[in-house]
């Protein structure tokens, strides 16, 4: 069964669903089953359940919100994709809060050339588990904030977020 639960935040919900500890799905909806839809027919056949409390990666939202910028990369997530789609992914969750990186050099980043941007945007415009794996943060190179699938005003907003807030230190 695959679990959801809707998270407030100050650009609108966001749906989580998770599916044993594991998030396959996050994104800035008030419908789940928008979200729900996107995942692999497999997933889907599981059913869908909305849930008080997703327990971890709620908190991490709200801790998230609250200022802990790094508080989402603890939250183990689990997305489909070509092994190249993955390992951008991947990379999307190593740049840090507070950074942008251009579509081309997430690509490098990822060991792919510079002109491998198009499939550095194609693995953005794919992704299912925003803002835990941070498409946001991804700019075009020649300026501006490109698109977002939730609206270029939630990708504004997480990025002003991201750099006037404050990260916990120990």
């Amino acid at each position: 069964m695959i679990a959801a639960q809707l998270v407030p935040t100050p650009v609108g919900p966001l749906s989580l669903l998770s599916r044993e500890g594991v998030l396959v799905a996050a994104g800035f909806t008030a419908d789940p089953t928008e979200m729900f839809a996107r995942l692999t027919p497999a997933l889907q056949a599981e059913g869908l359940e909305v849930v008080d409390d997703l327990g971890a990666a709620a908190s991490a939202v709200r801790a998230y919100l609250a200022g802990d910028l790094d508080a989402l990369d603890a939250i183990p997530v689990s997305q489909p994709g070509t092994p190249t789609r993955k390992r951008l992914h991947q990379t999307l969750r190593e740049v840090k809060p507070g950074t942008t990186v251009s579509y081309a050099e997430l690509a490098e980043r990822a060991g792919l050339p510079r002109t491998a941007a198009r499939a550095a945007g194609s693995a953005c415009a794919q992704n299912l588990i925003a803002p835990f794996v941070p498409c946001h943060r991804v700019l075009p190179s020649g300026g501006g904030y490109g698109g977002y699938y939730y609206g270029v005003p939630v990708k504004e907003w997480l990025i002003a977020h991201e750099s006037g807030g404050i990260t916990n230190v120990e």
